[in-house]
């Protein structure tokens, strides 16, 4: 099984297929794909999901399951099976990593906690698609959640809708992987100096400090517009688009207004 990249028109349409063995598409995958294209989901997210039910559907076949024979009891299996899956990806962590090799003498790294845990998600978004659509209706979703009453004490970590009103409460899978949550890794002087020296134009290095100072990311610099931006009053518009040219996308769907108080606009040239 492969996946198979396709591209419609300009670099903003791309959707993704899972083929099996004789390179023909998965029918009830390629079902979950379109309805996350329909709702709008990133080109980025469906390459994550088609790669994740890439796993799913290659631990069915080893198992010797179809996606209706899954149940809770062998997602405890399927754990094990990411858990030992080798990720050919570099490490970029600066404590030690687990690594291993492959059949071809590949050294490589296995998968990281959170993309097991992605995994997951995707596999129980797929199989809440395969209840609504009626292809499931009959049993519950196999990779099952459990209320998460720790999270309520968090503050700041659920909120519902309707806040103290509303009766919903936090959940989680009942099968994940602990993850720590690491501090962002500053870069050192060599490579900050390397980025500096790739700064040819003055566009550039606009666009940098504007991520500096703004918290803005790529996506975010890379589509702004100019009736995004007020000189007057320093003050930037963040609007969610996805018709760049390039296809860079802003990852937050969330429009906001930054305000650059502490940046000189007339250095941002020099």
């Amino acid at each position: 099984m492969r996946i198979q990249r396709i591209q419609q028109g300009d670099h903003n349409q791309r959707s993704f297929e899972l083929l099996d063995d004789d390179g023909q598409a998965i029918p009830v995958v390629a079902g979950f794909l379109r309805h996350l294209r329909a709702r709008g989901c990133s080109p980025n997210t469906l390459s994550a999901y088609a790669y994740d039910l890439l796993h799913f559907m290659t631990f069915l076949k080893e198992q010797q399951l179809t996606y209706l024979d899954f149940s809770p009891r062998h997602a405890f299996l399927f754990l094990e099976y990411l858990s030992m899956l080798p990720s050919r990806k570099s490490a970029q962590r600066l404590s030690l990593v687990l690594s291993t090799t492959t059949d071809e003498g590949i050294s490589t790294t296995r998968l990281s906690g959170a993309s097991i845990n992605r995994t997951f998600a995707a596999v129980s978004s797929f199989y809440e698609y395969l209840i609504l659509s009626g292809a499931f209706a009959s049993r519950e979703n196999p990779i099952q959640q459990v209320n998460d009453p720790a999270q309520v004490r968090v503050s700041g970590r659920h909120r519902p809708f309707m806040g103290c009103a509303s009766r919903q409460r936090p959940i989680r899978r009942s099968v994940r992987v602990k993850t720590a949550r690491r501090v962002p890794r500053p870069m050192d002087d060599e490579q900050i100096g390397k980025l500096l020296a790739s700064l040819r134009l003055k566009r550039d290095k606009a666009l940098l400090l504007l991520m500096l100072h703004g918290g803005l990311r790529p996506g975010e610099a890379l589509n702004l517009q100019l009736e995004d931006i007020s000189y007057a009053r320093r003050r930037v518009i963040i609007r969610y688009r996805t018709d760049h040219p390039k296809g860079a996308r802003t990852k937050s769907r969330t429009e906001r207004v930054v305000d650059l108080l502490g940046l000189d606009p007339g250095k941002c040239g020099r």
